[in-house]
């Protein structure tokens, strides 16, 4: 796979670059990555069967999946405890939903990516984000600020790791801490790890799954994966739930009615290919992409006065903080001055940052990094 090749997507309906074609796109977290040939090829296949009619997991997606969890986690998963999804959006929404009444409230983490933030209104609850702390140069959980967070109306804990958007790949050691946490308060704990094949340090510290705490930090947990993410195919809407307690699981069942929508017939195929034949593009691609996190790095440290970026451990997503630069919103900044269009860091939690997505050829990771340059020099630092 050459990644460093240039695929123009204007005009293909894509978010990314069709939402606001008149600026140069580094927001959403989708990749400018063909897809591996794999996936392609696999989807080609069933197209070519010419019916596309309402489909339901087949053998083959199953038994990917299930392997997938015992070569890439160590994890030997029943197929009675798996879930195929649409999305892993949607999932969240669903257990703040059935695990919750009016009144009550969900707790995560800050900053977050920002539909953690939202999936309260849908279940008409409460949503309590207590800030990450930095410790060490890296960011972790507040576990002291979380304790006085909490109320007794708090049900549910949403946990974004790695996390999106500061990089972090939690080690066991926090995990187990979080985990504590929600069995002291009796909270439902919802790992969102669709990231978890995005590790950029892997051969130092593997991704620890949720689906390994210890047994009596299992007995409320859905653990939410997808190839989406990793094999950019977000767009086919493929994801799992992993839910080892029967009352849990047939309650995450129930709580679905009629809101979610059928799962695309192609996608089952997308997402087999993946888990089974994917593995060999996925390291070419932790290869480059760490080698865009170093040129991101490298350049925000040296060439970019008064913003700072957390080293990237995991994902293509970089949290630059503007907040010296005294501007009341960057990204608004940045769309005006040099015609780009990040994430605003406000809705995930953090104003006076940005989202950048360096899931793209590193030529383009460069560009933009340029006119980020050019934009803020014109800016006199404040702090």
């Amino acid at each position: 796979m050459n990644f460093d090749t240039i695929i123009s997507r204007r005009g293909t309906g894509s978010i990314k670059w069709d939402r606001r074609p008149e600026l140069d796109p580094y927001w959403v977290a989708d990749m400018d990555f063909a897809s591996a040939d794999v996936i392609l090829d696999a989807i080609r296949k069933r197209v070519d069967h010419g019916i596309l009619g309402y489909a339901q997991a087949h053998e083959g997606v199953v038994e990917a999946v299930i392997q997938y969890f015992s070569s890439r986690h160590n994890y030997t998963l029943s197929a009675d405890h798996l879930i195929h999804l649409g999305g892993l959006v949607p999932a969240l929404s669903l257990a703040a939903r059935a695990f919750t009444q009016p009144g009550d409230a969900l707790l995560t983490c800050t900053p977050v990516y920002y539909p953690f933030l939202g999936v309260g209104h849908d279940a008409k609850i409460d949503t309590i984000a207590v800030p990450h702390i930095e410790q060490d140069g890296k960011w972790t959980f507040d576990i002291e600020g979380m304790e006085k967070a909490v109320t007794e109306n708090t049900e549910v804990f949403l946990l974004c790791n790695p996390q999106n958007p500061l990089g972090r790949n939690f080690t066991k050691e926090e995990i187990i801490k979080v985990a504590e946490f929600c069995k002291h308060h009796d909270l439902l704990l919802v790992s969102d790890e669709i990231h978890c094949d995005l590790v950029l340090n892997e051969d130092e510290q593997p991704f620890f799954s949720a689906v390994h705490l210890p047994e009596e930090l299992r007995e409320k947990l859905i653990v939410l994966q997808s190839p989406s993410k990793t094999y950019n195919i977000a767009g086919m809407g493929y994801a799992v739930a992993v839910i080892e307690n029967d009352t849990i699981r047939r309650k995450f069942l129930a709580a679905r009615g009629h809101t979610l929508p059928e799962i695309n017939c192609l996608s089952f195929y997308a997402a087999e290919a993946a888990y089974k034949h994917g593995e060999p593009w996925r390291q070419e691609l932790l290869a480059y992409l760490r080698k865009n996190r170093d040129t991101l790095t490298d350049f925000v440290t040296n060439d970019l006065d008064g913003v700072s970026v957390p080293f990237n451990e995991a994902t293509y997503l970089a949290l630059l903080d503007c907040r010296p630069l005294g501007l009341e919103n960057p990204a608004h900044f940045l769309e005006k001055e040099a015609g780009l269009f990040l994430s605003d860091g406000a809705p995930f939690g953090a104003p006076g940052h940005v989202r950048f997505n360096y899931g793209c050829p590193h030529s383009r990771v460069q560009e933009g990094l340029e006119k980020i340059q050019q934009a803020f020099s014109k800016i006199k630092v404040t702090a």
